[in-house]
């Protein structure tokens, strides 16, 4: 376990002994997840840990369907982040499960040639998630915002840019956390 995941952990118990009420709990859960992905490099990884962790699958494995009809170009400042081209970039969409929960929904525009020919492979054709493809890049998010959603279905939304080992911009992503990571309560 990482560190900062500990820590966030151990200075959740308090919060998470206080709460008297299920809403209150899935609340606190809810920033505590939150918090372990912003201090996380990969947030399927942290997913994926949640998930065992928390026994929500028998395997707990994240799995990404692909919204193959989903097309969202870049916004200029998606693109200057990237420091490309709109035609420099390619855009996924993704819906992220555990089982048969779904735990996240995530707009992903990355940068092809920044990654080997196998990663883009598998995020072509497979249920791959991003994160587990480029993986090989150990690669870094820097967040660019966190927000709570006050929504029936979603919980909380990141925005990222995800840097290479080599700090290289490869992808940003926009990732809206769906109440399926609360489905053990």
């Amino acid at each position: 376990m990482q560190i900062s995941s500990y820590l966030s952990w151990i200075l959740a118990l308090p919060l998470l002994a206080a709460c008297a009420s299920p809403g209150n709990q899935a609340e606190v859960l809810a920033q505590k997840l939150s918090a372990d992905i912003l201090a996380s490099s990969s947030a399927t990884l942290t997913l994926e840990k949640w998930c065992a962790d928390h026994a929500i699958a028998a395997e707990p494995k994240i799995v990404a369907r692909l919204v193959r009809a989903a097309v969202q170009p870049a916004s200029s400042e998606t693109l200057a982040r990237l420091g490309v081209t709109q035609a420099e970039v390619k855009y996924r969409r993704v819906q992220l499960y555990c089982g048969t929960h779904l735990f996240s929904e995530a707009d992903n525009w990355y940068v092809p040639r920044r990654l080997t020919p196998e990663m883009n492979r598998l995020l072509d054709e497979t249920d791959t998630p991003f994160g587990k493809a480029v993986q090989a890049l150990a690669p870094s998010r820097r967040t660019l915002s966190r927000t709570t959603l006050h929504s029936p279905t979603a919980l909380f939304e990141h925005a990222a840019v995800l840097y290479s080992a080599s700090q290289q911009p490869i992808a940003e992503v926009r990732e809206t956390y769906q109440r399926g990571v609360l489905a053990f309560l």
